[in-house]
């Protein structure tokens, strides 16, 4: 068998300690890269080397191929793994390591390039008599002139394009104008190139896909489908294998379409062929992916191949290990991407520090993160925090495994996706596989108000645990529990606000570790069992609860108790950090702040403007998306603080604007 002796890992986060692990298990040594900003991540501790390569700026760290390319030569490194992202699908890359005699591990640059370019894909794969949608290519112009003669919705896209960036759907044709040049935009910000082209919308589309993997022997395998229907923001959120779409006739046809593809292409490394799939079961080629894809684990628990060995193991001149006849799926594995993320509005990016982190554990529940302790989120990267993959003899198994895994998730100090994605598997239509592309866009709202629905059913034994278990999270000892809530001997009655709410709580009667407590006229009987960094053990009336409890930098309190997170603060007690905090928010009407840390990258809006509600002032980027700020009334703009490419934060005011008195 032939091995590499070290391999520089051109990535970050999660990735880079996924391609560390299969390294480390073939004997392969490792080098890491990592910015400045990104020093604490995994990846650097995991690997046998690591070196700064920058600050902060994607140019001069992960895209910066002579300095990659420096550090692979200085360190002798045989090899380099791009992982997903960044430089993994960049033919400029391949070539500058051929031409340095580093081995790329990952396809050859004129599969790259010819399948990374969305148009000449779709030229290439439509003489292979694969289906396919209508779409036309050309300049803003000419799709301006001709989008008319295709009937709408259409979707516009990036030709460089890829994970859901430069990719946005077009209902009316008065819209198409500014949405290309906003496509174009995100493209060259992105992908560095500005190309985009227009295709059919699929009405109720499902997204199938299909793994494929091929060696230098003209050997080529498909590891079966993933389906990636759930998304956001066309960035998938939940996969699972196999697909509960496809019967056995077309999981078949689509196999076979995506290994005439790859065969056409002499396909020599682990890639994706993604469909569109309609109500008919009809199926339509959309792009491929020349690389290891995110969500690569859901083949790897249903087939028991570890995709990214077999990759590294082909890139090294071996013959390809695994034969058609013998591959099989084998039960059903869901992975949910956990974000930083706020659902409840827009899917927002949440960076930040965290206050608590707590991943799942059990038998057949993997994690694929760069972390694991609470951390700081940054705002330069995409807001995935890891991948949670469940496996089950069946979907509903798998299902219900999932949603045990997520309840048990904790993730305190900023918003993520957990609860939504709990709602999503829980939904029944996802549950009943009643589903499409636009599943988020039609449940979202139903999903977030029956998270909230949920919350409320927890509010009692919420209030009593929170109560209980303020400032004890430092604590391993229950026996210290007076020490660590403060002055509740000499205060029998307790004052808090939750959902926004003041409540109060009066303390009845204690001995040791039991209390008994009345709220709004109702008693309780309460006993702390047990309290472990950060997590407690209590009953209340004899029946066991547990949650875990975290203090952020404002003193508040973040509490997750069976999946739902909480915010609680004590009206009571003086908190030093929170009356110290700088007040930042004025009116939050006339003065407008940027709602998260990230970078202006257009400015719409000048002095003396008249803006009406809705008018798209600024937009911001922030890990990896763009977000548009807009106005929430009728105003006229003052003041314009800010520049295309200044680097802003949650406090960082934006505009001034004087609000038009419509009376």
């Amino acid at each position: 068998m032939n091995l590499f002796n070290k391999i520089l890992v051109a990535n970050r986060a999660e990735i880079a300690v996924r391609i560390i692990k299969s390294a480390k298990k073939l004997g392969i040594k490792t080098v890491a890269i990592y910015s400045a900003i990104d020093s604490e991540s995994m990846h650097i501790e995991l690997a046998d080397e690591a070196y700064c390569i920058g600050k902060q700026e994607l140019s001069e760290t992960y895209l910066n191929i002579d300095k990659i390319i420096e550090i692979a030569r200085s360190t002798a490194c045989d090899a380099i793994h791009p992982g997903y992202g960044f430089l993994a699908e960049n033919p400029l890359f391949v070539e500058a390591c051929d031409k340095n005699g580093i081995v790329f591990i990952g396809p050859d640059a004129r599969a790259i390039s010819l399948m990374g370019n969305k148009i000449e894909a779709r030229s290439f794969v439509e003489k292979l008599n694969v289906p396919m949608t209508e779409g036309i290519t050309g300049n803003k112009e000419y799709l301006l002139k001709n989008a008319s003669s295709m009937s709408f919705p259409i979707l516009v896209k990036a030709a460089a394009g890829g994970g859901g960036k430069g990719m946005r759907i077009v209902n009316d044709i008065a819209d198409l104008e500014d949405i290309l040049e906003s496509t174009s935009r995100e493209a060259k910000n992105y992908f560095g190139d500005t190309t985009i082209y227009i295709e059919k919308y699929i009405e109720q589309p499902r997204h199938i896909e299909f793994q494929v993997l091929g060696d230098n022997f003209g050997n080529i395998v498909q590891l079966f489908e993933r389906e990636c229907t759930i998304q956001r923001r066309y960035q998938k959120i939940i996969e699972e294998s196999p697909s509960p779409t496809l019967n056995p006739e077309i999981r078949q046809k689509m196999g076979e379409s995506a290994l005439r593809i790859a065969r056409e292409i002499n396909y020599n490394s682990a890639g994706t062929i993604e469909f569109l799939v309609d109500s008919n079961l009809d199926y339509y080629f959309l792009e491929m992916n020349t690389r290891i894809q995110v969500e690569h684990p859901v083949t790897e628990m249903v087939t028991g191949v570890d995709l990214v060995e077999e990759q590294i193991l082909v890139a090294a001149g071996n013959k390809l290990r695994l034969k058609q006849s013998e591959l099989k799926q084998k039960g059903h594995a869901i992975e949910c991407r956990i974000y930083a993320e706020d659902p409840a509005n827009n899917f927002m990016p949440s960076p930040g520090t965290m206050s608590l982190y707590v991943p799942p554990e059990g038998n057949n529940i993997r994690i694929d993160s760069s972390i694991d302790s609470a951390s700081t989120i940054l705002s330069f990267f995409d807001p995935m925090i890891s991948k949670m993959i469940v496996w089950e003899e069946s979907r509903e198994l798998a299902i219900e495994a999932c949603v045990s895994a997520l309840q048990d998730y904790v993730v305190q100090g900023i918003r993520s996706n957990i609860e939504y994605l709990i709602g999503v598997l829980q939904h029944k239509a996802f549950q009943g596989n009643d589903l499409s592309t636009k599943f988020c866009d039609e449940h979202t709202l139903e999903i977030l108000e029956q998270a909230k629905k949920s919350k409320s059913e927890f509010f009692v034994p919420l209030i009593v645990f929170a109560l209980f278990s303020l400032r004890v999270s430092g604590s391993d000892n229950k026996s210290n529990i007076w020490t660590d809530i403060g002055y509740w001997r000499s205060k029998r009655q307790l004052e808090f606000t939750v959902f926004d709410q003041k409540c109060s709580l009066i303390i009845v009667n204690n001995q040791g570790d039991h209390f008994e407590i009345q709220y709004r006229g109702e008693a309780f009987s309460v006993r702390i069992v047990e309290i472990i960094r950060g997590k407690i053990i209590f009953s209340i009336d004899g029946i066991s609860h547990h949650a875990n409890i975290s203090f952020d930098e404002k003193g508040i309190a973040w509490i997750s108790l069976k999946g739902n997170l909480f915010h609680m603060k004590r009206l009571d007690m003086l908190n030093m950090k929170e009356n110290f905090a700088s007040q930042v928010q004025g009116d939050g009407v006339s003065n407008l702040f940027s709602p998260m840390p990230g970078k202006v990258i257009k400015v719409n809006v000048k002095t003396g403007d008249m803006v009406k509600r809705g008018t798209v002032m600024l937009v911001i980027e922030a890990m990896k998306m763009e977000n548009n700020i807009t106005a929430e009334k009728d105003a006229i703009v003052e003041q314009v603080v800010v520049k295309e490419d200044d680097m802003v934060d949650a406090s960082t005011q934006l505009v001034y604007l004087k609000l038009i008195d419509k009376e």
